[in-house]
């Protein structure tokens, strides 16, 4: 069995829940390539550096610099990410008439599908979250996205079935087409970081105060990391960042009591995160499965105008599960009061 996967490029949540995903196929004697974008490049090359690499397109996303602009911005851009949707069919077209792929695996890539392969398309966002004065439209959502999935032969949602999961009304839909919900697999959360990991199988002692995770896109990944560095700097203690860059070299001046990783590797980052006593990241859906799977005591800070990591936030604070901290609100005394 061949097999081409293909993660979306909006940060590199998709790229990295795709990795268990990418090792249970070779587990089963699958011959896996893989079509990237972006950064990603780099965090696959030090996965899995025998695995081919085919750069692809990428959305290319940079959200607004203000949170509230966000519907504005998803409208101006729509007929642009219309085009990468389409573009990126006709490349897996190409690819699967080029290369011959058995199974095409898209993580949330709406138009990664192809005619005479096997298509298997990844999301937990079944519903999309919309800001609450337009809840109402969520069905207009539900309905959209359905009409985007059909072209694929399978749905896998990396949840549990039982409501609520992980991802509550995300991943939890119940449609009228028969056939279409039969496409539906619930195959649980995926996460890269295995129970065999030593840092889990064998918990270490607690070596940092905050171990800040930063991801997503620009601008709001450097407004996160410069907050974060500002704070941290005033609370006494050893802290790291790791600031989701693979691939950088550069770094920004940290005071003396911050360490900054650009990227850490899988057994690295479970190693980091098991030391400390607070995890401060994004409530992206990755994340969040990789922070269940490493048993870390969360402060979640959305991304401003994402309504679905406000919506995961909020679940996961009011089930006990993690603290919630919008980024407006980020300084050193509201860290030291979320633990």
């Amino acid at each position: 069995m061949k097999v081409l996967v293909a993660p979306l490029d909006w940060g590199l949540g998709h790229a990295t829940r795709s990795i268990s995903i990418i090792r249970d196929f070779l587990s089963r004697g699958a011959t896996v390539e893989l079509a990237v974008s972006g950064r990603m490049s780099f965090l696959y090359q030090a996965e899995f550096p025998e695995l081919k690499q085919i750069p692809i397109p990428g959305y290319e996303i940079s959200y607004p610099s203000r949170g509230f602009e966000m519907p504005l911005w998803l409208f101006k851009n729509y007929r642009r990410i219309s085009r990468v949707i389409q573009k990126e069919h006709e490349i897996a077209e190409k690819l699967q008439g080029d290369f011959n792929y058995d199974v095409i695996f898209s993580d949330n890539r709406f138009g990664f599908y192809a005619s005479r392969a096997k298509n298997v398309y990844m999301t937990h966002q079944l519903c999309i979250a919309f800001p609450k004065p337009f809840s109402r439209f969520e069905k207009i959502g539900i309905a959209w996205h359905q009409k985007q999935m059909q072209k694929f032969n399978e749905i896998w949602v990396p949840d549990f079935a039982e409501f609520p999961g992980l991802a509550g009304k995300l991943s939890h839909v119940s449609y009228a087409d028969k056939n279409f919900a039969n496409k539906i697999r619930y195959v649980g959360p995926q996460s890269r970081f295995s129970k065999k990991n030593p840092a889990l199988e064998n918990p270490l002692p607690k070596k940092f105060r905050f171990v800040a995770v930063i991801s997503g896109p620009e601008p709001m990944r450097t407004s996160l990391e410069n907050k974060l560095l500002q704070a941290l700097s005033q609370i006494p203690g050893e802290h790291v960042l790791v600031r989701g860059l693979p691939g950088e070299l550069k770094k920004p001046e940290a005071s003396a009591n911050v360490t900054l990783y650009n990227h850490l590797e899988t057994a690295a980052f479970a190693e980091v995160v098991s030391q400390a006593e607070t995890v401060i990241s994004r409530p992206g859906y990755s994340t969040v499965m990789d922070m269940a799977n490493l048993g870390a005591q969360c402060i979640f800070v959305p991304t401003p105008g994402q309504t679905e990591q406000l919506y995961l936030g909020q679940i996961l604070q009011s089930s006990g599960f993690s603290k919630l901290l919008l980024q407006s609100k980020i300084s050193a005394e509201a860290l030291r009061s979320s633990r």
